[in-house]
């Protein structure tokens, strides 16, 4: 790759060394054929059980659903009040929104883009019955202080760990410590399926047994539906392939961590460039390497490095309470509005080579000097 463009997200490395599990996996699922919640889909739940510490793991179609079915499970109606962050990708708001809730937005923190904690407590009304914390980039937010909040006052916690898989907060696994954590398998996550799928995990008997229902069109027995559900089972040759995937992850993550601690070290003498941080209650997992640059120059930079052959990504470019679809509550949030206009994602994966980061890091001073 010393002269190709450089993808902010390469699979190549990781299906290339898992060619022959993969394909047997496939063929196994071809040969059964039950393509939708074949024995896989089992399998793969038990072993994400097993692998989070959890009693119930529910595999469904998407991380959107996940969130959907997660507030449904979870007893959140409509007229009742979420809140969330407005820096995420719309599918955290969207999930209240298509329940008929209200996603409540508040601002975040400038170090970890997580929620402010501060402001989630007056953030709260009698309305109020969820709360979705975004463990954004694989960073954990600060859970502690916001199970204190639900447990006070006697509402749910919905973890949102669709770019977190294998993160931790203060030595467990992220999505085991509300009532309820929503996964993403997006092909481009830490754990990533060749096609969407999600996962709700919980150790409530009663939100899986919700949750089941909800992803068969609201039937635990074929043709005996008893509430209006969703199409939402997972597929099983993504099942098979995540099945595969899954013992690798903690090397994938821990390599992940090993890539940013070199881009750190790289750009350490940039004034210009805010890096990630990593509080000590979290164990970053970097499903992004997002840095900060600051000075209204982010958008020149980009096209810069686009120039270069370098591929970036911004995440987030418009906080939600700015889209269209919430755009007439006139919401304002400084530090969020703040970080849209400066967050640029480097490449990563956890494949990446020295070489590859040096010549990121190379075309970034280049851009910065101009």
């Amino acid at each position: 790759m010393s002269d190709a463009r450089i993808p902010v997200l390469d699979l190549a490395p990781e299906i290339s060394s898992l060619w022959d599990e993969l394909n047997a996996a496939f063929q196994e699922v071809l040969r059964s054929g039950h393509f939708i919640m074949g024995e896989q889909v089992g399998t793969f739940e038990a072993q994400v059980a097993a692998y989070l510490g959890v009693k119930h793991a529910i595999g469904l179609n998407s991380g959107t659903d996940a969130l959907v079915i997660g507030l449904r499970a979870l007893g959140i109606e409509p007229g009742d009040e979420v809140i969330t962050t407005p820096f995420s990708f719309f599918a955290t708001a969207e999930a209240a929104s298509i329940i008929g809730a209200t996603p409540v937005f508040v601002d975040i923190d400038p170090q970890t883009f997580n929620l402010d904690i501060d402001q989630v407590a007056s953030a709260i009304t009698p309305r109020t019955r969820a709360i979705i914390p975004v463990h954004l980039y694989g960073h954990a937010a600060d859970l502690d202080p916001l199970l204190a909040l639900t447990a006070k006052h006697g509402i749910q916690l919905l973890e949102d760990v669709a770019q977190a898989f294998s993160g931790e907060y203060r030595g467990r696994k992220l999505g085991t410590l509300g009532q309820a954590g929503a996964f993403s398998f997006f092909p481009s996550k830490n754990l990533g399926a060749y096609g969407d799928a999600g996962m709700l995990v919980t150790n409530e008997d009663s939100v899986a047994q919700s949750a089941r229902m909800l992803r068969a069109h609201g039937s635990l027995k074929k043709y005996h539906n008893q509430t209006v559900g969703y199409n939402s089972r997972m597929d099983t040759l993504q099942a098979a392939i995540l099945s595969v995937k899954l013992p690798h992850v903690d090397t994938w993550s821990e390599s992940r961590r090993t890539a940013a601690a070199r881009y750190n070290a790289m750009l350490a003498d940039l004034p210009e460039i805010v890096t990630p941080c990593e509080a000590p209650y979290a164990r970053h997992v970097y499903h992004q390497y997002t840095i900060r640059i600051q000075g209204g120059r982010r958008d020149r930079i980009q096209s810069k490095l686009d120039a270069a052959g370098v591929s970036t990504m911004i995440y987030y470019p418009v906080p939600l309470h700015k889209l269209p679809v919430y755009a007439e509550r006139n919401l304002h949030f400084p530090i969020s509005e703040a970080a849209a206009a400066e967050v640029l994602s480097l490449p990563i994966w956890p494949q990446i080579t020295t070489e590859i980061q040096e010549r990121v890091v190379t075309a970034l001073r280049s851009a910065l000097l101009e």
